[in-house]
């Protein structure tokens, strides 16, 4: 098995840009959510600083060079993971030269993406992109990951060691990021304030369901979710999981059913 993150992984340029795009904020000292709020989607990427390495969790849209903002804020090379494979959470990974994600994600990583170039524009336009931002050149990235998780592995930081926990149900490789000592979970797009995606075809709600129990039965002391608002109850889990119970014993739990609003998120089926 390949050690990951890598020993002696390539440098990546260490300085923190005067970019504007990124809000940075510390969830405690050796970990940072790097946000792209200026964005409608606000998405959320993750820096985690151990005493032998530093990672990345997603990588956002790919607006602003996060590699280098990664690196800047880590003091050394940064390796990137993936929650999923969707354009918003994978945008920034040209800047990373090891990456890893689930491998029931790689098809999408490796030509297979199912959105055409002018569909993620579309989706990535925001009159508050910054100026110079190059849209119409934008592409979706695809490259191989240097690891394909099954789920269950550890990812060692030395000092800090996360699990990798497939969480199917808005993709088929989505995973969490678990780090038992802190009560950290990094949850992706499986749970976040807001309205959650389980329509695209791609979706599976029953599964989704599923994910959302495991995530419930974890002692979780924060979420820390890859959209919208950082002040998540650690709760949330465990009431989507309740929530979605309800609906499929009303039979509502499917592709089509509509959406259904709750305090503080909703769903889409």
């Amino acid at each position: 098995m390949k050690e990951f993150p890598p020993e002696g992984a390539p440098a990546i340029p260490q300085h923190t840009p005067s970019d504007r795009w990124f809000t940075v904020e510390a969830i405690d000292a050796d970990t940072y959510a790097i946000s792209e709020y200026a964005h409608w989607e606000e998405p959320h990427c993750y820096l985690l600083n151990g005493d032998r390495a530093s990672l990345l969790i997603d990588t956002g849209l790919g607006v602003g060079q996060i590699a280098a903002m990664a690196a800047g804020l880590a003091g050394r090379p940064v390796t990137a993971v993936l929650t999923h494979a969707h354009w918003d959470h994978m945008g920034g990974l040209r800047g990373f030269p090891a990456f890893a994600a689930h491998r029931a994600e790689l098809d999408w990583l490796t030509g297979q993406f199912p959105l055409p170039p002018a569909a993620v524009r579309a989706q990535l336009r925001d009159p508050r992109l910054p100026a110079g931002f190059d849209l119409d050149g934008y592409r979706v990235f695809q490259g191989r990951p240097a690891r394909l998780w099954r789920g269950g592995e550890t990812i060692d930081l030395g000092d800090r060691q996360l699990r990798v926990l497939h969480t199917p149900g808005h993709s088929p490789g989505h995973v969490c990021y678990w780090e038992p000592a802190a009560g950290y979970l990094f949850t992706g797009d499986l749970v976040y304030l807001g309205e959650l995606a389980a329509d695209f075809p791609s979706t599976d709600p029953q599964a989704y369901l599923r994910s959302l129990r495991r995530a419930a039965a974890l002692p979780v002391r924060r979420i820390l979710p890859g959209h919208h608002s950082l002040d998540v109850p650690a709760g949330l889990a465990g009431e989507m999981a309740a929530a979605f119970a309800r609906l499929n014993a009303r039979g509502l739990l499917r592709h089509g059913a509509g959406r259904f609003a709750f305090d503080g998120w909703s769903v889409r089926l």
